[in-house]
């Protein structure tokens, strides 16, 4: 920049045209003044020179941040030139900051112009290096199962829908009321001492053992009317974890309540779902058995799918797995749920959803169904 100090005058004449201002300011200055102006200006002359010169070579996004930071951050000589102007007097003050102001536009508006330059070169590069085949074939997205549990659950409900049941849905926490006591199980009845129950921290109420709770809620609400429900949802006890057992499971049970409901009504009732759950050629047998709130009570099995009914580790050597116990409700229970026991009666099962989806799909281990490996889900 070029700067003359006019001695006759006292004024100083600046005029810059590689900043463009074009302009010819008077002021009155000092010789120390005027050497200062010089000495700023000079620096910001080859600042500007020498920022625009590095600015022609950048060609990507980051060296343009880096050149911005170095030229137009808070300690480039651009900046720092405004700190300058506490040596100058009040008068001069506005001259440089003029200059300062000027340089400072131009590398900004180069900066912009870069910018724009950059973005452009780096948006036709992507489009190069990322350029998508439309011919080519897409990605079949990876599609969910239904759990095999969940599938299991939805066929019982279609097989017995088929015969007329509806669905009732009873607590998940139960008081020991509804658990024990009204299912023919006072606290002194030995059957209490079949199953280790999970109870909450509240006094007398536990996660309930079976489904039977919903027994007597059910013919409660239904009372006088024909009952005919299923009742699914999880239950829990204290079981020792197994490749039969889990400490909790799904389980669906059967509830039928009228005038002169049999035996027979009961057995041909479960062997149907047995076979259309297990195929037609699946054998079954009844055996005997004791439940409390069912009497006569017994116990439903399937040849064992392993063995063959020959004997293995799963069956434990009997040949037969069990798959749902039930029994003629007992006369008891039939009065705690309002019913008179001499006029109507009923018939119970009660399965769960473990087992009979184990069964099903001929798998050797229980705990395959919660332990969440896609390996094994991926299977149904």
């Amino acid at each position: 920049m070029s700067g003359l100090f006019d001695s006759q005058l006292g004024w100083y004449h600046g005029h810059n045209p590689s900043l463009n201002y074009g302009r010819v300011f008077l002021l009155p200055a000092t010789a120390k003044e005027v050497e200062v102006m010089t000495e700023i200006e000079q620096k910001l002359t080859n600042e500007q020179a020498l920022a625009l010169t590095k600015l022609d070579a950048v060609s990507s996004q980051d060296e343009l941040d880096a050149w911005k930071q170095a030229h137009l951050g808070k300690a480039s000589p651009v900046m720092l030139a405004y700190g300058m102007m506490g040596s100058l007097s009040k008068e001069e003050r506005p001259a440089l900051g003029r200059v300062i102001n000027m340089v400072k536009t131009a590398l900004e508006a180069a900066y912009a112009e870069k910018e724009g330059i950059v973005r452009q070169a780096t948006l036709v590069s992507n489009l190069e290096h990322e350029r998508v085949d439309v011919t080519l074939p897409g990605h079949q997205p990876r599609r969910g199962r239904i759990h095999p549990l969940n599938t299991t659950l939805r066929e019982i409900y279609r097989i017995f829908g088929d015969m007329g049941f509806q669905i009732y849905r009873s607590p998940e926490v139960e008081t020991d009321e509804f658990n024990f006591t009204l299912l023919n199980m006072p606290p002194y009845h030995p059957a209490r001492d079949m199953q280790d129950s999970l109870y909450t921290e509240t006094e007398g109420v536990v996660l309930r053992t079976q489904t039977s709770p919903g027994q007597i809620r059910a013919m409660r609400e239904f009372y006088p009317q024909d009952i005919r429900v299923i009742l699914p949802g999880p239950v829990s006890r204290k079981e020792n974890l197994s490749a039969r057992s889990e400490i909790e499971f799904i389980q669906v049970e059967l509830l039928v309540v009228g005038r002169d409901i049999t035996f027979a009504n009961l057995k041909g009732t479960i062997e149907d779902f047995a076979h259309r759950t297990f195929g037609d050629d699946a054998r079954t047998r009844l055996r005997p058995s004791y439940f409390p709130f069912t009497e006569p009570s017994a116990e439903m099995d399937v040849e064992c799918f392993i063995c063959k009914g020959k004997g293995c580790s799963v069956c434990k050597g009997s040949g037969w797995l069990e798959i749902l116990g039930c029994g003629m409700v007992h006369p008891t229970v039939l009065a705690n749920g309002g019913y008179d026991p001499t006029v109507y009666s009923g018939f119970a099962a009660g399965m769960g959803i473990d087992r009979t989806t184990l069964m099903r799909y001929h798998v050797d281990d229980i705990r395959h169904f919660r332990n969440n490996d896609i390996r094994f889900l991926e299977q149904f």
